[in-house]
């Protein structure tokens, strides 16, 4: 989805404790922080993970307490593009649709895989592609049964062509039935069987991916009797869930109320009766909240307060994440008008290059970021018993990049048919010039991340504008390919390198930078049909080794065209008041609140 830190440990042996979504992606600070290691000693608890105090540091603790003991105050973004768990793709909708539906598997406080609504792992067969999940009776909140049939229609649902949902790629490891269906059966209400086309190393954590959650198909119809608008059902309060809590109310761009839903399957583990989200993505505003008590949770400050809180303040943490903050080109954008496909890759390159990642994780990000030399983060498990990134899967010296490289990076411009004048200063005019504008969302890391880009493209001559747009619109643009160059983030939706490659096939809605999409391509956007292959043979082979080596592959063809361009690895910042406990995360970015309390 579109998002660490003690003695160097991998991520695949951390203990989980926050799409797609994917990719996915957080919204608000550069401390959509990242890295897969840890460099300060921390205290874990309650699946999250405090920095020591130190004694000094901006308001150390001594924030107003807010001591409303049956309500927890939050702050995780502005408005949500959407509730429906089959149509949203970011991490913050994720985190409200983990609270508020629940699906077949969960995941505990330790980051463990757990049943949900399923009563125990799946029976799998011999041949490792027909899972059978055995399910507990439940109820949706308007107290009808919830039944095997309504996975079953809110899966066919999320691959519907007028669902138009992001994430129906990831179905397509199940089966297909000749009507285009899927090939999943419920031999009794409460019994599910699942065919897929190959061995899934991963299809358990898959089941408890929001978009594999259920919605109530009545509800759902009856909102949209014209398919013209899929999630119209989910627009406003009051709407039919299975989860923790229900949405009670919904003051559009300022606040959502949460409370607890009585027909909940573990109604009784509960613990928090309300939350109530402030809405917003204006990170001062925010972290005034939180000083003045109205607000418990937030999961961003502003970017000048980061140095000041972290280490040195007991309720600012950091949390375990799995994925890459990066900045993604449009190929199709018309900079590349008039270059070759290899000369449009050389043109990325070397503005990839002038990026200065050192300083970005150092002096922007303050929280012990690990700077990024390939797309597929640090730690993330093969698929096959071991770790994906080797020694050897590095793709440039990120240590090096930067000021250091002008001339090697000027030498790849000339390559591309640009030429330099000298202007005696360490810095060029580029001929022709180049003009573009970086797209990102509001959020004063974000802001600042994009200054230090500008800056270092300044040596070649290169000029960028900065756009900053509201969260959904910045979605849709990037969505779309309304820019050249854009900022991104991907925190892995489960721990299988297939989740950071498959954004990027051709089919993918999650595909921002265009790769084999536009029906008048450009000429010098890259060929794409080799890697849609790519991907599907990854995910047909049964020979998990053969997969490591076919995914490696896919990597090396993303990095080589440059239109991903990764800065660090991500973690995730958070403050929590000292009065509040029992949120967990997880690595892939999603925050549990049910069973919270506060003193």
């Amino acid at each position: 989805m579109k998002k660490k830190l003690v003695s160097v440990l991998l991520v695949a042996c951390m203990a989980l404790s926050l799409t797609a979504c994917g990719g996915n992606d957080k919204k608000n600070n550069a401390a959509d922080n990242t890295g897969t290691e840890k460099t300060d000693e921390t205290n874990k608890a309650d699946g999250t993970e405090e920095p020591d105090a130190g004694e000094e540091g901006s308001d150390a603790g001594n924030s107003a307490l807010n001591t409303d003991t049956n309500i927890l105050y939050i702050n995780l973004a502005s408005e949500p593009k959407y509730l429906d768990p089959a149509l949203n793709s970011s991490v913050d909708g994720g985190c409200l649709a983990v609270n508020s539906f629940a699906g077949l598997y969960t995941y505990d406080k330790e980051g463990n895989l757990i049943p949900d609504l399923a009563t125990a792992m799946p029976e799998v067969s011999e041949d490792g592609k027909v899972y059978t999940v055995k399910m507990k009776e439940s109820k949706w909140s308007n107290g009808d049964e919830l039944k095997a049939q309504d996975f079953i229609y809110s899966w066919n649902r999320a691959i519907a062509t007028e669902t138009a949902a992001d994430y129906a790629y990831l179905f397509d490891i199940i089966a297909k039935k000749d009507d285009g269906t899927l090939s999943v059966e419920a031999t009794d209400d409460y019994t599910l069987v699942v065919n897929l086309v190959s061995p899934c190393p991963y299809f358990n954590d898959l089941m408890a991916f929001p978009t594999f959650l259920p919605v109530h198909q009545a509800s759902v119809e009856a909102a949209n009797p014209d398919g013209k608008d899929p999630g119209k059902w989910a627009a406003e309060a009051g709407f039919v869930c299975n989860g923790a809590y229900t949405l009670e109310s919904w003051d559009h761009s300022e606040s959502m109320v949460y409370k607890k839903n009585p027909n909940y399957h573990k109604v009784d583990s509960v613990t928090m009766e309300e939350l109530h989200f402030m809405l917003s993505e204006d990170d001062t505003a925010i972290y005034a909240a939180y000083n003045s008590g109205d607000v418990d949770y937030i999961d961003t400050v502003p970017n000048d307060e980061v140095s000041s809180l972290n280490g040195k303040n007991p309720e600012f943490g950091i949390l375990d994440n799995l994925g890459t903050y990066y900045i993604g080109f449009n190929v199709n954008d018309p900079i590349f008008n008039g270059k070759t496909v290899e000369e449009a890759a050389k043109m990325r390159q070397a503005m990839s290059m002038l990026i200065d990642r050192v300083y970005i994780a150092e002096n922007i990000g303050q929280s012990g970021q690990v700077i990024a030399d390939s797309f597929v983060p640090v730690g993330m498990a093969d698929g096959n018993g071991g770790i994906f990134k080797q020694e050897d899967t590095s793709y440039y010296d990120a240590a090096t990049t930067g000021a250091g490289n002008v001339e090697d990076a000027k030498k790849l411009m000339e390559e591309a048919g640009f030429s330099f004048t000298d202007n005696g200063d360490g810095t060029y005019q580029i001929d022709p010039a180049i003009n573009m504008t970086y797209l990102t969302n509001d959020g004063t890391g974000h802001i600042a991340i994009a200054e230090a880009v500008q800056q270092d493209l300044s040596y070649l001559g290169i000029k960028m504008e900065i756009k900053s747009e509201e969260w959904n619109t910045f979605l849709e643009d990037r969505k779309v390919g309304n820019f050249t160059i854009a900022r991104e983030g991907w925190l892995a939706d489960y721990n299988d390198p297939i989740n950071m490659l498959e954004q990027f096939t051709s089919d993918s809605g999650n595909n921002d930078m265009q790769l084999g999409k536009g029906e008048k391509k450009s000429d010098s956007a890259p060929e794409w049909a080799e890697y849609d292959a790519l991907i599907k043979e990854i995910r047909n082979t049964a020979d998990f080794a053969k997969r490591v080596e076919l995914m490696h592959q896919a990597e090396d063809m993303l990095m080589e065209t440059w239109s991903v361009v990764p800065l660090y690895y991500y973690n995730d910042i958070y403050m929590q008041k000292p009065n509040v406990d029992g949120i967990y995360a997880t690595i892939y970015g999603m925050k549990y609140f049910m069973n919270a309390t506060k003193k």
